[in-house]
């Protein structure tokens, strides 16, 4: 099997000839390539080379390219600040008040420089390593996410406590869903082989379970639903620890999960095994970022015994690998998977 193999293998349930292993790695990929940040967000060229250095680098299976958590918002109008070496960031809200939701304009998401950049980048990926590296593209955040930053975190879970304002915060979230939507589409016109967003705002870390099947699930039902209606697989991400609706999010028929570390990886893989593949999920900071070569190892064998009997895992980390971290942890994480045997 090739790289692309076995990827693909784990979305459908078969065995692949070894575990396949895709990183969060932009923040590394970047640093590694000799990019700031503020380079690397600019140049769809050098976000691709960061990657394909990477992947030549370490030799694993799947690329995921991303930019930052904010390219959906700044599409949307909401103010972007962009420092030169780290992600960028929303600093203030795009509304103040959730009646304001009524004045907001339909964009298109193409018309945004952020949007394209990551679009080239993605289709330069594909056109290089031409069907042996599964590439996936990841389409920033999911509604609930996008309705955060335009609101700002605090503001936007306040109004869902308000009963007055309940129909106004369907209407971002739908105006929030179009938005992701249209980046969906426009990503699977770039040939990558899978579509992803994240919705981290909506962990149990921060809102409660039935929340989440209120105001996060129903939008992210509609993100798999167009990433399905393109032919293409659909990956979650949701930060925090999600243990409490594992359930839940395999409601809204996604392919796979990408979850953090903090989630309990044994209800992971009881809840997950028999339909959804697993991305992760080893401690991107705490553990490959600032652990030893043997730390990374001993994890990522844990890992993998756990989820030694079904096909369908994806070894990475649980979110984005940080920048300084040392390649020896990368090479031992990926030795491992190369070397179990299940």
């Amino acid at each position: 099997m090739n790289s692309y193999e076995r990827i693909l293998a784990a979305f459908e349930g078969r065995w692949p000839d070894r575990t396949p292993v895709m990183l969060h790695n932009f923040l590394m990929a970047a640093e590694e390539a000799g990019y700031t940040q503020e380079e690397y967000r600019n140049d769809p060229k050098k976000i691709a080379r960061s990657h394909i250095e990477a992947v030549e680098k370490y030799g694993y299976d799947g690329v995921m390219i991303e930019m930052d958590t904010t390219v959906m918002a700044g599409a949307a109008g909401v103010p972007v600040d962009f420092p030169v070496n780290e992600p960028a960031r929303v600093h203030e809200p795009l509304i103040r008040s959730i009646g304001e939701v009524r004045h907001l304009q339909r964009v298109r998401v193409e018309d945004y420089r952020y949007v394209q950049i990551t679009l080239e980048a993605v289709r330069i990926v594909v056109d290089h390593f031409k069907g042996e590296i599964f590439v996936r593209g990841n389409c920033d955040q999911d509604a609930f996410s996008i309705a955060t930053m335009i609101r700002t975190p605090s503001e936007f879970m306040m109004d869902l406590l308000d009963a007055e304002h309940r129909d106004q915060v369907f209407e971002l979230l739908e105006y929030c869903t179009d938005i992701s939507c249209q980046y969906l589409r426009l990503m699977a016109q770039t040939g990558c082989h899978m579509l992803s967003n994240g919705d981290s705002p909506a962990s149990p870390d921060l809102i409660s379970p039935r929340m989440y099947e209120t105001f996060a699930l129903p939008f992210e039902k509609r993100n798999v639903e167009e990433a399905h209606r393109q032919d293409l697989p659909y990956g979650l991400h949701i930060c925090g620890n999600t243990t409490a609706i594992l359930n839940t999010m395999v409601e809204s028929g996604t392919d796979a999960l990408e979850l953090d570390y903090k989630t309990d990886t044994l209800t992971a893989h009881d809840a997950l095994k028999d339909g959804v593949t697993f991305i992760g999920n080893i401690d991107p900071s705490g553990v490959i970022g600032r652990g030893t070569a043997l730390e990374v190892q001993v994890e990522t064998e844990m890992l993998l015994r756990i989820f030694s009997d079904t096909p369908r895992f994806i070894l990475n980390a649980g979110c984005a690998i940080p920048q300084g971290t040392p390649s020896e942890n990368i090479k031992a994480m990926i030795s491992v998977a190369a070397a179990f045997n299940r």
